[in-house]
């Protein structure tokens, strides 16, 4: 591949995944076979568009940078399995962008925008099956159960949605050039029945989303802030719910926060 790149632009946060090794595991994570079309999010330098488009059918890159997208354009000139997109991905419907309602995702995420893109890439309709390269401490935030540190607002709205795997951490030397923060690699498969309706999706993620913002507060505080609720309000909804009233946001699982929803 050739050197002749434009220099990482910090504002993008572009750090590119150079070891082979890690990219052939990635591309292998996707399960992309000869019938499929899978749409990258962030392709940079192509290293890891080259890996998906020897397995998949199709290969829709998403790339903001003008000149790398153009440079993706002319080295793959010649091959229709590869279409670039230049656009900002949370401005680009993935479905879409596939031609396809069945579509596999991949990508070496910009950190700084990490979970909008895996916000964005969880509207409907979803990739049957999305594979990420983020920080770790996202990647360990996505996976995380009730009550452990790690766990939050991001935990649990994409685990209402989709049945979520860290697969394996990569050093930071692994990239060019090397970020300062160590990385992971997810994948995210959705449910086959998600806990929270279609058109629910959106009030509970505001909801989850408010609720974390008060997660050393119990419950009982919670609903009655949340939902400007008198206290005798609040514990009858809890007790509808199932959910203790000295319960902390940080305890309590996606299907108790469906719950809480539900009963609201």
């Amino acid at each position: 591949m050739s050197d002749n790149f434009p220099r990482p632009r910090k504002r993008l946060g572009q750090h590119f995944l150079t070891d082979p090794r890690i990219l052939a595991r990635i591309a292998d994570a996707v399960q992309a076979t000869e019938h499929d079309t899978v749409v990258e999010i962030g392709p940079g330098r192509g290293a890891l568009t080259e890996r998906l488009m020897q397995r998949a059918h199709r290969v829709v890159a998403i790339e903001l940078d003008r000149k790398l997208a153009s440079m993706l354009r002319e080295r793959h000139h010649f091959d229709t399995r590869l279409h670039v997109i230049e656009k900002d991905v949370l401005q680009v419907p993935l479905a879409e962008a596939a031609g396809t309602d069945d579509f596999l995702v991949a990508g070496n995420v910009p950190y700084n925008i990490t979970t909008p893109i895996l916000f964005h890439a969880l509207e409907r309709p979803r990739a049957r099956r999305a594979v990420y390269l983020v920080q770790k401490e996202v990647a360990e935030r996505v996976v995380a159960p009730p009550g452990s540190d790690a766990y939050g607002a991001l935990s649990v709205n994409v685990q209402a949605l989709a049945h979520a795997e860290l697969l394996f951490k990569v050093a930071a030397g692994a990239f060019q050039p090397p970020p300062q923060v160590e990385s992971a690699v997810i994948r995210i498969t959705p449910l086959a029945t998600p806990l929270v309706a279609a058109d629910e999706e959106d009030a509970f993620r505001v909801m989850v989303v408010g609720a974390f913002g008060m997660r050393r507060k119990q419950m009982a505080r919670v609903v009655r802030e949340l939902w400007d609720l008198s206290a005798e309000q609040a514990q009858t909804l809890l007790a509808e719910a199932g959910i203790t009233p000295s319960d902390r946001p940080e305890v309590l699982s996606p299907a108790d926060f469906v719950r809480l929803m539900q009963a609201r």
